[in-house]
């Protein structure tokens, strides 16, 4: 009963943490990587298509992506969805491939992304800080349900918060990468 109560706590907390790992590999550093590209959807033939399943993305130097349509006939497409993207990128098209240069950040923008890498490392840790309360409200149930005594709910309690530790600081461990990554030059 309480390793399942943990198992699930546990599971929660990774998905938080994968969560952080996919908000981070579309946050724009000026290094290129096709993980940007991957929230566009382009308007192919009235369906929104995610950008990946219509073209192949490669990233051949550090501040360039390629974007090689397999209908060429969607090249116009893919360059509106990616104008009109936040990502404040201007694809460039020979016709048969997409090239898309990633911009140098100013020291502005850069200090603007460490905010936004703090806010989403704080928002992951009140996700995983949840988790542990719901766990903490089901085994403080089981207790005054005498499902488990007072001791094995001692010992739940605090492998719960070694469990939460970890995963705090792993979050905070991606964050102070990201960090690092934002701020290089």
């Amino acid at each position: 009963m309480i390793s399942d109560v943990l198992v699930a706590a546990e599971a929660k907390m990774t998905k938080a943490v994968e969560v952080l790992g996919r908000e981070f590999a579309v946050l724009r550093t000026g290094r290129a990587s096709p993980s940007l590209l991957e929230h566009i959807r382009v308007d192919y033939y009235g369906t929104p298509t995610p950008l990946n399943q219509l073209a192949g993305i490669s990233a051949p130097e550090a501040r360039m992506l390629i974007i090689q349509p397999w209908d060429r006939a969607i090249v116009p497409a893919i360059e509106k969805a990616i104008i009109k993207s936040d990502l404040g990128l201007n694809p460039s098209s020979d016709g048969n491939a997409i090239r898309l240069v990633i911009p140098q950040l100013s020291e502005e923008r850069r200090k603007e992304l460490v905010r936004v890498v703090r806010k989403k490392v704080e928002e992951r840790r009140i996700a995983v800080r949840n988790v542990r309360r719901e766990a903490l409200e089901k085994l403080r149930a089981m207790e005054r349900e005498k499902e488990i005594s007072q001791d094995e709910e001692k010992r739940a309690l605090n492998q719960l918060q070694a469990l939460t530790d970890r995963f705090i600081e792993k979050v905070d461990r991606i964050g102070k990468d990201k960090e690092t990554e934002v701020l290089e030059t």
